[in-house]
């Protein structure tokens, strides 16, 4: 399937520290990986893409991708007083929030603690290698609940899981068990949701919010992390602006987060002008 999608790019989706599971491959093609479902999308100039994947499939990546969400309307309402929010959303064009699978995403932000991306995408591939089923394409899926729920501690600490390794562990055997049942867990409001996945090993406000926010889509839900950190202190006083912008605040988050790590890196930030055009565009088939 061919399509014209506004407001996608794979390089910074790959950077972004939302998904762990997608491999470049060549012409600039990224094979991605979610559960057990493999993709392939080709970029083919002009914001148009490939997607390939058997028919029956395409609902589940048109939710992947969230390509039913007008960011197009997401950024023209951000404030034109929000001048260095304005410059991140300029600079991260292509930018989503994707709908990856509840559990994955535990257990991906488990392992993120005190990780790189880079070292994060490792165990998770690590994982995938060790217990994951063979895909056709030749990857390995994500591993079920009930199949890391049977590996032993030591074998997870082969992965490169380290202290991280009893929390995998622990969690997944509660989602084998049905003591947490994450698919149920979509019908819970924000505070409920919150709660019930702060009950897993391990897992804090930080790592629950990015749960909430990439695998159930609570946009109002804000990972504070050391980058975010860092732009909270340089450029709002130490004061978070994330309360005053309700249930848009986890799609700022990820740009404001690719912005100061990716394109500011070490550098102090500078509110810049708020006339500075935002990205445009649409989705369409073709």
């Amino acid at each position: 399937m061919t399509l014209t999608v506004s407001h996608l790019d794979l390089p910074t989706l790959f950077s972004s520290g939302q998904c762990f599971r997608m491999h470049p491959v060549e012409n600039g093609a990224f094979l991605v990986l979610s559960g057990e479902q493999a993709l392939r999308v080709t970029p083919l100039g002009g914001r148009r893409f490939r997607f390939s994947c058997a028919p029956s499939r395409w609902p589940y990546w048109q939710r992947y991708f969230d390509l039913e969400t007008d960011y197009d309307a997401l950024l023209s309402a951000i404030p034109p007083e929000e001048t260095y929010l304005r410059q991140a959303a300029q600079a991260c064009d292509g930018l989503r929030i994707l709908r990856q699978e509840p559990f994955e995403t535990l257990i991906s932000f488990i392992l993120s603690q005190r990780k790189s991306i880079p070292a994060i995408r490792g165990c998770v591939e690590a994982l995938c290698q060790r217990f994951g089923r063979a895909l056709p394409c030749g990857a390995r899926g994500f591993p079920s609940p009930r199949r890391l729920a049977r590996a032993t501690e030591e074998e997870l600490r082969a992965c490169g899981l380290g202290y991280r390794a009893p929390y995998v562990l622990a969690s997944a055997r509660m989602v084998a068990r049905g003591e947490v049942d994450l698919r149920a867990c979509a019908q819970l409001d924000d505070p409920a949701l919150l709660e019930t996945l702060t009950t897993f090993p391990g897992v804090g406000v930080k790592v629950a919010s990015c749960v909430m926010l990439f695998a159930y889509h609570r946009m109002a839900a804000a990972p504070v992390d050391v980058w975010i950190q860092k732009v909270i202190d340089e450029v709002y006083g130490g004061t978070s602006p994330f309360p005053r912008w309700g249930q848009v605040a986890g799609w700022y988050q990820q740009m404001l987060f690719y912005y100061r790590q990716h394109v500011l890196r070490e550098k102090t930030p500078s509110v810049f002008s708020s006339d500075a055009s935002l990205p445009q565009g649409r989705t369409t088939s073709a």
